[in-house]
């Protein structure tokens, strides 16, 4: 097994309160933001530093976490963040990007306030969108599209608590 260890650092942090949603950039990391205007939507890859502790990066196995789902799923099953490696992804909508200030507005993140956002990349169709899919039947009944999110009780689809 490799054991090389890395090193992450944080391009900006989520800004997130019952109003709005932002990513504020940090300043070495502005100049990397041009080129961004008219895309749609980004994928957003974050730390979920709220979780960040020995026990849940051992955590291979949930215990039943989809009301529909089996009694127990690997954690690679899951979008958990009790994981190895404590790493989100996320697709926003972009509501609007200031590249002078380093703030990027988006419509959501399922993100905390003041989350590490580690990495940042511009959602493409071409690589990202897959026509043809499967998932387990247990989730079959989810909304397969993105604009199908709002109107879906996700909430009783898994069994944590907030």
């Amino acid at each position: 097994m490799n054991t090389c260890t890395f090193t992450v650092k944080p391009v900006g942090t989520v800004h997130a309160d019952n109003e709005s949603f932002s990513i504020k950039i940090s300043r070495p990391f502005r100049p990397a933001l041009p080129g961004l205007d008219g895309f749609s939507h980004l994928v957003v890859l974050w730390w979920v530093d709220r979780v960040d502790t020995p026990e849940c990066r051992d955590e291979t196995v949930c215990k039943k976490p989809y009301t529909r789902g089996p009694e127990t799923v690997g954690i690679f099953a899951t979008r958990s963040p009790a994981r190895p490696n404590p790493i989100a992804l996320s697709v926003v909508p972009v509501i609007d990007i200031d590249t002078a200030s380093g703030v990027i507005w988006v419509g959501y993140i399922d993100a905390d306030d003041a989350t590490p956002v580690l990495d940042i990349k511009p959602y493409l169709p071409a690589t990202e969108r897959v026509r043809e899919v499967s998932v387990p039947a247990w989730s079959s009944h989810w909304p397969q599209w993105y604009e199908d999110n709002p109107g879906f009780d996700w909430a009783a689809e898994f069994t944590f608590e907030e």
